[in-house]
C-alpha cells in the first residue's frame, strides 16, 4: 500500500469518532443542571452578602483574561499547523529562526503585563474585601476545633449598654488580641453556642451548628483555632479565611438575602475534617436578637474558650558570642 493511503486509512477512525467527542462534550455542558442564568457566574453560587459581588467580579474577570489568552495560543497553535504543514510547503525540513529578539521581548513582555493586570485587580479588590470597621453593627468569635465549631456572640444581649463588658476580658477570650475586642458593642454580656459532627439543622437536616446573622447589618467574625489550622468557609459568601492557632484572623460581611447555607472546614486538619460541617442562617434582625435570648434562657451566656492565646511575632534566637 502506498503512503498516501495508509495516511488516509488511519485518518478514518479519527473522523468516525470526532463527532461521538463532540457529542460528549455536548451532554457534559448540558448535563450540568444549570441554567442559562447559572453560567455567567462561571460556577460560583449566588452571592449573599454585599461584598460578594465584588469576588465574582474578579472571577469572572480572570476567567475572561484566561479565555483571551487561551483563545490567542489556539490561534497560533492551528494557524502554525494548518500553514506549516508538510503537504503544503512540500519542504520536509522548514527554515528554523534562532534569536528573534521582537519575538523573544514579545512573549517576555506580555505575560509580565499580564501578571502585573492580575495582581493590580487582585490586590485592589482584597484590600477592600478585608477592610473592617471600627464599629460593626456585630461581631462573633468563630472557635474552630477538631471536630465541630462554637460561636461566641459578642452582644448586648439584655440591651442595657451601661452594664460591665468584663466578659470581654475574661480568660475565656483571652486568645484575642485587645484591638479587636475595641470593636465589641457597648454592655456586650455575650451569649454562646457549640456544636458537634452530629448535630443537624432542624430545617434543613443539613450536618453541624447553625450560626445565626441578621440581614442587612455588618457582622465582624473574629476567628480563633483551639488546637490545628481550620478554614472558616461559608460557600454562599464566596470567600474563606483560616482559622490558625495563636492568631485572629478578622473580615466582615453583610448578608442581603434571607435563608440557610451550608458551610465547611476547607483546610484539611486531621481525620475528621470531612465532617466539620456548619450552617449559616440569616434571619431578620428582630428575628436575631430574639435567637440570642433564647440562647440566654438556655444557660448559654458568657463565652466558650476561644482557643491558643496569641504569641509574638519569632525573634532570632541566638545569641551573639562577645
Amino acid at each position: 500500500m502506498s503512503p498516501n493511503g495508509s495516511d488516509r486509512s488511519s485518518r478514518r477512525p479519527m473522523r468516525r469518532k470526532l463527532p461521538q467527542v463532540l457529542a460528549a462534550g455536548l451532554v457534559l455542558a448540558t448535563a450540568t443542571g444549570c441554567t442559562y442564568k447559572d453560567f455567567p457566574r462561571l460556577g460560583m453560587p449566588t452571592p449573599v452578602t454585599d461584598e460578594a459581588p465584588r469576588i465574582l467580579s474578579l472571577w469572572q474577570g480572570s476567567w475572561a483574561a484566561a479565555l483571551a489568552t487561551g483563545v490567542l495560543v489556539w490561534g497560533l497553535i492551528i494557524w502554525s499547523v494548518i500553514f506549516h504543514r508538510r503537504s503544503r510547503t512540500k519542504v520536509e525540513v522548514p527554515a528554523q529562526t534562532r534569536y528573534n529578539m521582537p519575538i523573544e521581548a514579545l512573549y517576555t513582555i506580555v505575560p509580565f503585563i499580564i501578571i502585573a493586570v492580575l495582581f493590580y485587580f487582585t490586590a485592589r479588590d482584597e484590600s477592600a474585601i478585608l477592610k473592617t470597621s471600627k464599629k460593626p453593627d456585630h461581631v462573633v468569635n468563630v472557635v474552630g476545633f477538631q471536630w465541630s465549631w462554637a460561636f461566641n456572640y459578642l452582644e448586648d444581649v439584655d440591651g442595657d449598654k451601661s452594664s460591665s463588658n468584663s466578659n470581654i476580658n475574661s480568660s475565656a477570650l483571652s486568645a484575642i488580641p485587645d484591638k479587636w475586642k475595641k470593636s465589641v458593642p457597648a454592655g456586650a454580656d455575650g451569649v454562646y453556642d457549640v456544636g458537634t459532627p452530629g448535630q443537624r439543622n432542624p430545617q434543613t437536616g443539613n450536618p453541624g451548628p447553625t450560626l445565626w446573622l441578621p440581614k442587612g447589618e455588618t457582622v465582624q467574625f473574629l476567628l480563633t483555632s483551639r488546637d490545628v489550622i481550620h478554614s472558616f468557609w461559608v460557600v454562599p459568601f464566596l470567600m474563606k479565611q483560616d482559622v490558625i492557632p495563636g492568631r485572629t484572623n478578622v473580615f466582615e460581611v453583610t448578608p442581603n438575602k434571607e435563608g440557610t447555607f451550608m458551610g465547611k472546614c476547607a483546610e484539611l486538619c486531621g481525620v475528621d475534617h470531612s465532617r466539620m460541617l456548619f450552617n449559616v442562617k440569616v434571619v431578620s434582625p428582630e428575628r436575631y436578637r430574639e435567637h440570642l435570648k433564647d440562647l440566654a434562657k438556655k444557660g448559654q451566656t458568657g463565652y466558650l474558650p476561644s482557643g491558643i492565646k496569641q504569641t509574638d511575632h519569632a525573634r532570632n534566637a541566638e545569641t551573639k558570642n562577645q
